[in-house]
Order: structure tokens, then sequence, then C-alpha cells
């Protein structure tokens, strides 16, 4: 384990140069205290978790102190908002600190959210406030415990700065880990304003970092698209399997990774609802539940059309097709498990679309509903969700079908109860709690924040005691507005 004087810099990002990003220190908040870290996250940089108590944990990660061998950058990209190009943006409040290599080799980036103004800032002060700290920080950790690819999120430092949105708040900053920053938007800044040379390096750079098998490949840059676009299936197939919703499927917030990446106005479906949308700015829908999807695809066509100075275009649209059979084998391979299923079956896609279709015209809990069909044996755990049904015939119409295929299942209730639950989470991030332990924490109690984090760090397992977080939500938490300023 490492002291927080210990950790070791490799800023590769950096040493691209100025066109790439702008060298800028971050602006320090009054009083920094530690709101909430992650001993999981810590070790990614090999951080003893007792450091978290340090007096100078708070003041690296809220820009107080630095240490020597980082290089803040903020980095420079452009991209689709809302379907319109915008054609420089930027890290308007967040920057690259640098690049820390843990024990094992892995390069992680330090990525500080709030930390003041850069050129890329517009009309925003740079700064983060603390219930977007904490939404994107619970996000982050409890997404990878789902085994959902996310950024990850290392701590949530709070202050007495003040910050003016709708109304005053306290600033506060997030400090998040991934492999790389960088974003669909970055190759779409270099291909619209013409410099395809940068382009070039820009691409030879993630391939070179984070793509290097692609390398072996005959056509590298083709090889790079296809996997970006394979992740990117792979990602959406698990949103829309545990319901999750992003809210704002911008260009500009599409790792090119394949991880999920900048948090705004997300949420988990509490009753199933395939039109749902969570961002309240979002007046059209575009990024709604179901349109996820087809966004991710259109999103990963944005990118190919970055790419078209360097990969024939025929290539780049046979890659394209493969998007929707990547993801529905995907999602569909995730469902059948959530079912039980170990085995596929050619009725399986229509066994699932039957049974979200009678969740949306009951407005089910969809968190709950696979949980409790793994409780007991399908005859039981039926026999009880029935209940929550308004269109009995048609549940007993799929009962029916589903007692028949779970029947062909090899193991006991035994078996059966341990792989779902391995796959169907007891715990899930409801807005109302998150809203809860924000408005704890604005009074100055971080204890509820802590708690509810240690419990979404351990989504599927059995907590005594902690019952209460896997309760459905009250009607008011159904219906929490959320916005992009969140």
């Amino acid at each position: 384990m490492k002291t927080l004087t210990e950790l070791n810099f490799d800023n590769r990002f950096a040493r691209l140069g100025d066109v790439f990003s702008t060298e800028v220190m971050p602006q320090p908040l009054d009083e920094p205290r530690l709101v909430v870290a992650s001993e999981e996250a810590m070790a990614l940089l090999d951080l003893d978790p007792a450091v978290a108590g340090d007096p100078l944990f708070a003041e690296l990660f809220s820009g107080h102190k630095l240490w020597s061998t980082a290089e803040p950058r903020a980095m420079v990209y452009s991209g689709h908002q809302f379907g319109s190009y915008n054609p420089r943006l930027g890290d308007g409040r967040g920057l690259l600190l640098g690049e820390v290599v843990n024990d094992a080799g892995e390069h992680w980036d330090l990525h500080l959210k709030g930390a003041g103004k850069t050129p890329y800032s517009r009309m925003g002060d740079g700064r983060a406030v603390l219930r977007s700290s904490i939404r994107e920080f619970l996000a982050s950790e409890h997404l990878h415990a789902l085994g959902i690819p996310s950024s990850r999120a290392l701590c949530v430092t709070g202050s007495d700065t003040p910050v003016y949105r709708e109304r005053q708040e306290r600033g506060a900053m997030l400090l998040r880990l991934a492999p790389s920053h960088v974003r669909f938007g970055n190759f779409e800044f270099f291909y619209y304003t013409k410099q395809h040379d940068e382009l070039k390096q820009l691409i030879d750079h993630v391939v070179e970092c984070h793509f290097a098998d692609c390398l072996e490949h005959p056509e590298p840059y083709h090889s790079f698209f296809h996997e970006v676009l394979e992740r990117t299936a792979k990602m959406v197939a698990r949103w829309q399997a545990y319901g999750f919703c992003h809210g704002v499927m911008n260009t500009d917030n599409m790792s090119i990774l394949g991880i999920t990446f900048d948090f705004g106005p997300y949420a988990f479906l509490d009753d199933f609802d395939a039109h749902f949308i969570c961002n309240h700015s979002d007046d059209a829908g575009r990024y709604s539940y179901e349109n996820q999807v087809p966004i991710a695809h259109w999103n990963l066509a944005a990118l190919a059309q970055t790419l078209t100075p360097f990969v024939a275009v025929e290539q780049l649209r046979e890659t394209m097709n493969l998007f929707l059979p990547i993801y529905e084998a995907a999602w569909l391979d995730l469902m059948r498990r959530r079912l039980g299923f170990q085995t596929a079956e050619e009725d399986d896609k229509e066994l699932v679309q039957r049974l979200l279709q009678l969740m949306q015209s009951s407005a089910i809990d969809y968190t709950r509903f696979f949980r409790e069909l793994g409780d007991s044996a399908p005859e039981q755990s039926l026999t009880r969700l029935r209940e929550d049904f308004i269109d009995i015939k048609a549940f007993d119409d799929w009962t029916s079908s589903y007692r028949q295929r779970a029947g062909r299942e090899s193991g006991d209730q035994s078996d059966r109860q341990t792989r779902m639950h391995a796959v169907n989470p007891k715990y899930i991030l409801r807005n109302y709690l998150a809203q809860q332990v924000i408005e704890a924490a604005e009074a100055g109690d971080y204890g509820p924040v802590r708690e509810v984090h240690a419990v979404l760090s351990h989504p599927f397992d059995e907590q005594p005691g902690m019952e209460r977080y896997a309760e459905r939500p009250p009607e008011w938490g159904k219906h929490l507005e959320i916005s992009c300023s969140s």
C-alpha cells in the first residue's frame, strides 16, 4: 500500500501537447472536508484506506495542494448535444490532474470535477455542487458493483465555498478515475476543424494506450472502431437490462472506452416504463429509456464519421450493422440469467418481451420483481407476484410459459436462487435514496451517504439491518425532477 505522496505519475495525454488540452491549475475550495470515499477505488491506486483520514487527503483532492509530478490539463473537445453539433466544448469544470500508474502497471486518470474555470467554461463558473458530486460518486461505484462498465469515483470533498445555481449551494469536488477520459467528442473536434494530422495523432494515442491488440490487425483503425462499437453495445445492453437511464447521451458524454461516463440527470427505473425520461430538460424525450439503444447507434455513427479520412466508408457501414446483433445478444443473455435460465432457447426473447409489456401495463417495480422471482420456487414466487398485476389472465398465461421454460433447466431451487440472486440486485440506487442522503449531507451529516454507498457497493448481497434500502420507493420518490444542472 502507498501513502498519498507516493503516487507514480506518467502523464501520457499531457505529452500530446497544447493542441489537445490546456494547462490549468485547480482553484481551491474553502475549508475542504471529506464527505465520502471509496476504498475500492482507492485500491486501484494502491492507496492505504487509512489515508482518507489524513487532512492531506482532502487538501489534495480539493485543489489546495498538488503532487509535484501532476500536470493539470483541461481537455478540448466538441460534440453533438441533443442532436445538434456544438463546435467547442471541453472541460469546463473538470481537470485531468494526471495519470497514475499502479503497481500492476495500470494507468488511471485522476480527473477532478468542480475545479474552477477553464478556457472551456464558457459562461459557467467551473464549479460543482454537493448534490451533483454525491450523485456521480454513488452512481459510478454502484454501476461498477452491478457489473456495468463505468468510470470510478474516489471521493467527494465538500467545502464552505458558495456556488450559485437555482439557489445558493456549497461547492464540492469529485475525484473520478478512468483509464482514459477521451470521448467521442475529442475525435469530432479535430475532424470538424479539419485538423486531420492531429486527429491521427489522437487515434494513434488512444489505440496504443488502450487498444493495443488492434495494432496486430491489418487495419488497426478499423479494428479499433469495431472494438469501441462492441464495448458500447455491451455497455448499453447492461443499462437496459438493469433499468439504468443515463439522461444525457450527447457524444461528448460517450467514453471511447465504452464505459458509463459523465453522470448527470440519471435514474434507475422504479416502476418499469419504457417511455421513462429521467432528464427534466429533455422535453422531446430524445434520451428516454427506450431510446438509449438507437441513440447509442446514432452516436457511434457520429464517431464513424470522424474516422472516414482513415477507414473506408463501406467498412465502417458494415461494422455499424453489427451493433444491434451484438447489443441484442448481450441483453438477452443477461435477461435469461435474470430469469434463472442457464441455457438459450429460441422463444426466450418473446418470453422476456411479453413480461416487459405486462410490467409496463401494471407499473411493476422493475428491480424487486426479479429479486422476488428468485426468492422461492416458481410456484410460490409467481403466486405472490401475481397480486401486483392488473391483467391477471395475461400474467397467468405468461406464468404458464415461464414455468414450462424454467422446468427445462437443471438444478434445484437452492441452485436457482443462488444463480438469480447473483445477477438480480436487492439494492438499487433509487433517486429518492440519493435525494435523502444529499439533504443530510447539505445539513452537515455525512453518515447517510457513507452508509448508502456501503450498501450499494454490495447490491446482490443480503445485508441484515439494511432492508429499508430495498423497500419500494414512496410515491413522491418516483417523481423527482432531475436536470442537467444537478
